[in-house]
């Protein structure tokens, strides 16, 4: 099984929803009002009067068949939209309960 972190602008919330339902990914957490910086070339993210916008975060553990998919749709929404900003990490769950 695999992790999947999910961070995104909140302007993106009904499009992640969309495809955790699409790829029928029932079981995740879900964070509102994350705040932070992209490591490349993203601008703040941090909810304040000069860096106002402000990111979400979702955590599902799914099968490792699933994930390429996910990650695939995750840089489709990126890439329609470089200015919004979405970024996918995984990583491998030894156990669960």
């Amino acid at each position: 099984m695999k992790a999947v972190f999910v961070v995104f602008n909140q302007a993106h919330t009904d499009r992640v929803d969309y495809i955790l339902d699409l790829l029928e990914l029932r079981g995740y957490t879900w964070w509102s009002d994350v705040k932070g910086r992209g490591s490349v070339d993203g601008v703040p993210h941090l909810g304040t009067h000069t860096w106002p916008e402000i990111n979400s975060a979702v955590l599902t553990v799914t099968e490792d068949e699933k994930v390429d998919e996910l990650l695939e749709k995750v840089k489709k929404l990126d890439e329609a939209n470089k200015d919004v900003g979405v970024r996918a990490f995984v990583w491998h769950i030894e156990k669960a309960y």
